[in-house]
This record gives structure tokens, sequence and C-alpha cells, in this order.
């Protein structure tokens, strides 16, 4: 039966599927705080919530310690505790393997890696609060399947996901739950850097409110991981059992674009 959540916490709130994960958590009557680097977005979030939300919105890039202290500090001394926090900020990054300098290589994974594992162990006391408790980690499914372009941003997910499972194992004796979730290409702003997959491929781009959806109701129904319905489902299976099949379809579709 789906639990009853009161206080989530969002990061990259502002935009996507982020401010999407906001919007549907207050719909669905619970008590948002977000955060972000950027306060507008993060303004324009609030903005379209419904009246009488009352959320915490807290400026902030958790990659920095000050500013992950000062998000902690917040929601301990609003709430005291913390039933989900959804670790959605990130970035994407597509181009050449051999293209990509330290500096786009070090942000990608302080930002998709880095950033959630910290937030999420200096939140642990709170989350432990409010047991039965979840991390929700918003990965991809380039985190299952790696696709050609996209190897440091594959990557980053793939490490996300591997977290996910061993954080899952960590901490269910103690209340904790973790869940994985991989939504596809996705109609946000974020979407551009898949602009040449998008159209090469012909892939339709899924609403970020719908998303959304799925994913607090995985979330509620304690799941430990949400995939896309479909074809994606059956991907990933083929990924697992027997990757070399993925190879040669993704081999020649790079081949293709490549010319």
């Amino acid at each position: 039966m789906p639990r009853e959540i009161e206080r989530v916490l969002v990061t990259g709130g502002g935009t996507g599927i982020g401010r999407a994960l906001v919007l549907e958590a207050a719909r669905r009557g619970m008590r948002v705080a977000l955060c972000g680097r950027r306060r507008a977005p993060l303004e324009e979030t609030v903005a379209a919530l419904p009246e009488g939300a009352a959320p915490l919105l807290i400026e902030a890039d958790i990659t920095v310690a000050s500013d992950r202290a000062r998000v902690v500090a917040r929601i301990a001394d609003a709430w005291g505790a913390l039933d989900v926090l959804v670790n959605n900020a990130g970035v994407v990054m597509g181009g050449a393997a051999d293209g990509l300098g330290d500096d786009a290589l070090e942000d990608l994974f302080r930002t998709n890696v880095l950033a959630p594992m910290a937030l999420t162990r200096d939140l642990a006391p709170l989350l432990a609060a409010a047991r039965p408790s979840r991390v929700v980690n918003v990965g991809s499914m380039f985190g299952d399947i790696a696709y050609p372009g996209f190897a440091a941003y594959s990557a980053s997910k793939f490490a996300l996901r591997g977290f996910s499972d061993a954080l899952r194992r960590e901490w269910k004796p103690i209340g904790i739950g973790v869940t994985y979730v991989a939504p596809r290409a996705t109609r946000t702003a974020a979407a551009t850097a898949f602009q040449d997959l998008i159209a090469a491929s012909g892939m339709s781009l899924d609403d970020p409110g719908r998303v959304a959806a799925a994913i607090w109701r995985a979330v509620e129904r304690g799941r430990d991981d949400a995939y896309p319905l479909g074809l994606e489902r059956l991907f990933v299976l083929v990924q697992r059992l027997a990757p070399k099949l993925i190879d040669r379809a993704l081999t020649r579709s790079a081949v293709r674009g490549a010319n």
C-alpha cells in the first residue's frame, strides 16, 4: 500500500524534471523544500505551486560543502526530519570522449555523483529521524545502456546507480529505503544535449509532468527502482544478458552518426 509522505527535498527544483517533481509533490499534499543554484528558476517553480503550499526555497549549490550545510540547517530548523530526499540535480554532457577537458569531466562528476553522495550523507540524521524514509536518485537510461558520444555522462549515471544499489543494501536494516529512477529523454532544456541523437533516432520525448508522477508513484510504493514502460525495459534486460547485441546495434548507430 502506498505510504503517506510528508516532508521532501528536491534538488535542482527550478527547472525540468525537478520542477515537475516539486509541483507533483505539492499536488499530492507533501510539504516541499527545493534547492538549486539559481534563485530565479526556483522562484518560478514556487509561483506555480498551489496557494498555501508554503515551500522552503533554498538557493544553494550542493557541490559546495558550506551550501550543503546550509540546506541541512534550514530543513532541520523548519522540520526536524526529512521523509524523502530526491537527488535530481545534474548536468547532461555529450561529446566524444577524447574531446572532453579536465574541467568538464570534474564538473560532471562533482555534480552528478559526488554532490548527491555527499548530500545524502549530510542528511542521514534527518532521514533517520523520519524513518521509514527514502532517498531517490534520479539517474538515466544511459546509466544502464552506455551510448557512444555520451561516455562521460553514461559513466556518471552508472556510478549513481551503483551508489544507489550499495546504499539500499547498507541502509535497509536501519529503515531508510533507496529508489533509483531512470527516465528516458524528457522534454526539458537539458535535452538539447541529445539533439543529434533525437534527430537521428526519431525518439519521442516524455513530458516532465508524467515522468514526475511516475517517480512519485514508485516512491510511495517503496520500489527499489523505476524504469520507463515499453522497449526500454527490454533493452535493459538485453544489455544485462546479451550485451554484445547492444554493442553491435549502438556501434552501427555511432558509425552512421559520424558519416
